[in-house]
């Protein structure tokens, strides 16, 4: 296990937020209607505000010169340490709608057990970001209903969506070395404890959207936690990080 288990915990906090801000802001300017158009970019900005609270703590605790800003834009694609589902690429506004979903259930009940840790940074993080997380998994769980349950179209194209992402989901909740020290020391919940109400959430919006949740057993992908990442992360970081590459030190 890594010498610095609580730095790269944070860093998976942190990268989570950032990387899924970054494909949200994707969709600036090119939503389907203006009002999805401001919904998903404010969504993308509070996961963005997120990630620079993880960030700055962890290079608080590291103390290895970096800052945020040099974390985000200043690592290569196998030091990120953010979930696999996170990176997936957006396609069409349904397949958008279904990560979000899956993450928003994840972030949700992650960032309610933050509220108890024995850590009074994290848990001051918690309390900023869950009143943003409720309304992102009160948003992105109506919009599934309304497209599941909607017209045959609508219905099919996000049905497509829960099965194809659905293979990145068992990475939320497959605890490693690293997860299972910050449980140990009070500091981060038990993965598997989260799952059962994770489940419950997804099934219970799935039932009233008429859509199918895939089972258990299906495959699961995984290794995004420890740097390997599909060929997605590269094309998304070289963009996200084209200024501060380009121009070292660049600042407004």
């Amino acid at each position: 296990m890594t010498a610095e288990p609580k730095f790269e915990w944070l860093l998976r906090c942190g990268d989570n937020a950032l990387i899924l801000s970054q494909r949200l802001s994707e969709w600036c300017g090119k939503g389907p209607i203006l009002e999805e158009d401001m919904a998903a970019t404010n969504v993308a900005l509070d996961l963005l505000g997120q990630a620079t609270l993880w960030l700055t703590y962890a290079s608080e605790h590291k103390q290895d010169g970096r800052n945020a800003d040099q974390l985000a834009f200043l690592r290569d694609a196998h030091a990120f340490r953010n979930a696999l589902l996170v990176e997936q690429p957006n396609e069409d506004y349904g397949h958008t709608l279904v990560r979000q979903f899956y993450f928003d259930a994840w972030h949700y009940f992650f960032l309610e057990a933050l509220l108890h840790s024995r850590d009074e940074k994290i848990v001051a993080i918690a309390e900023k970001s869950i009143k943003e997380v409720r309304y992102h998994l009160r948003r992105s769980s109506d919009l599934i209903i309304r497209l599941g349950d909607g017209s045959q179209e609508s219905h099919q194209r996000i049905q497509r969506s829960v099965d194809a992402l659905w293979m990145y989901t068992g990475e939320l909740f497959t605890p490693d070395a690293i997860d299972l020290e910050m449980q140990q020391q009070g500091i981060a919940p038990d993965l598997l404890q989260l799952h059962a109400k994770w489940k419950q959430h997804i099934q219970q919006v799935c039932a009233e959207a008429t859509l199918l949740v895939p089972s258990d057993q299906a495959w699961m992908q995984k290794g995004g936690k420890t740097g390997v990442h599909t060929e997605h992360l590269g094309y998304l970081l070289a963009e996200m990080q084209f200024l501060q590459r380009a121009y070292p030190g660049a600042q407004w």
